[in-house]
């Protein structure tokens, strides 16, 4: 390696990014990238680092765990999955990449089994416990139980995860120590940091911004339609059907959707608002880029995090959702922070249905106008 490291020894600096391995830290990069998105299931790192001596680390070997690090703070859990060393006359570089613990799940196949009156608790822990993931926290005001559960072979394990947490309008992710959360955004919590673009330059903390708008994959309704299975204890149940609309589509593009597993009405109703809710974030993006990964007040950017906008060249002035964020850096290259930022208060709009008293679910959008997902029926 290129620096000393020891198990006492830590990079210095808030933006130091260090691999624990092994028990081992390891730092100074020529060049690395830290991704993390909420709608993508597994997180991803990848270092490069020159080795003057040709001498190749022994605790960097493929499937050991890692931990990495910005500062003292743990931004992600994994293991390493691939491992580059490349020798030409400029010298001998080594890359190492990897991702969270989500990747086993996107791997392998799910264990096989069907269950009766299943909680989502007892099929999360069916599918993630024999694949060695034991840290589960679970978000929800309440979540229904399943008629049936039939996992066939060949599903995989993150397919049945998201599926499984679809079903209770919610989404599966990894924090940062590990542990698999099945839950929703928190959109009572204050932005953490104001991101600014002024005409005139005054507090702009902002590298670039990008603004894209798109009527690809925007539905002004979706329907689904289910059944539920007839049991023992009462008949089935045909032309369950469920109808939403985003009041903020005015040209008429309609969604049917059969949904097998919509096994009653609220089934089929919280099926078409994720539906709806996703039609509405492919709709508008931002893309910010900063200088350092952190906040103002020192804390690191995390998908999650509520952000605030103001663009006077886009007309912008609102609260946003930070729904990725990248970081990159090496030596000599300076250290910036790339974010992906979606419509407030729009996705995963069931994840805590104890908090929603009324049918319209409220958002404000990039012109601050009231959102609204309408239910219908």
């Amino acid at each position: 390696m290129p620096t000393p490291d020891s198990r006492s020894q830590r990079p210095s600096g808030d933006n130091a990014v260090s691999l624990l391995i092994g028990g081992r830290f390891h730092s100074q990069w020529t060049r690395y990238e830290i991704d993390s998105d909420l709608l993508i299931p597994a997180d991803a790192w990848r270092v490069d680092l020159g080795l003057p001596q040709g001498q190749f680390p022994p605790v960097v070997t493929e499937g050991a765990a890692v931990q990495v690090r910005i500062g003292a703070d743990t931004v992600l859990t994994g293991r390493i999955d691939d491992i580059e060393d490349a020798v030409d006359k400029a010298g001998h570089t080594l890359t190492i990449s990897g991702r969270d613990g989500a990747a086993v799940l996107t791997d392998c196949s799910a264990p096989i089994f069907t269950a009766k009156q299943a909680t989502l608790a007892e099929v999360v822990a069916n599918v993630v416990k024999p694949l060695g993931i034991s840290q589960i926290r679970i978000d929800a005001g309440k979540a229904a139980t399943r008629e049936k559960v039939n996992v066939e072979p060949g599903d995989t394990a993150w397919d049945t995860l998201v599926h499984a947490a679809e079903a209770n309008g919610l989404w599966p992710w990894f924090e940062p120590d590990g542990t698999l959360v099945i839950g929703g955004p928190d959109y009572s919590k204050p932005p953490v940091a104001s991101l600014v673009m002024k005409r005139d330059g005054r507090n702009n903390n902002l590298i670039s911004l990008r603004r894209t708008r798109s009527m690809a994959e925007r539905h002004s309704d979706i329907t689904v339609l289910g059944q539920a299975h007839g049991t023992a204890l009462e008949n089935g149940k045909h032309a369950l059907k469920s109808t939403v609309r985003d009041a903020g589509v005015a040209i008429y593009r309609p969604r049917i959707v059969v949904d097998h597993d919509a096994e009653n009405t609220d089934t089929a109703r919280a099926r078409a608002r994720k539906l709806l809710s996703d039609s509405r974030l492919k709709g508008f993006t931002l893309v910010a880029k900063v200088s350092g990964h952190r906040t103002s007040d020192g804390l690191l950017w995390q998908p999650g995090q509520r952000i605030h906008v103001v663009s006077e060249p886009h007309g912008i002035d609102a609260v946003f959702f930070l729904m990725a964020r990248k970081f990159q850096g090496g030596r000599g290259q300076g250290t910036t922070t790339t974010l992906t930022l979606k419509e407030d208060k729009v996705w995963v709009l069931d994840a805590h249905p104890h908090k929603r008293g009324k049918k319209r679910a409220k958002g404000r959008t990039k012109k601050g106008e009231e959102l609204e997902i309408v239910d219908v029926g």
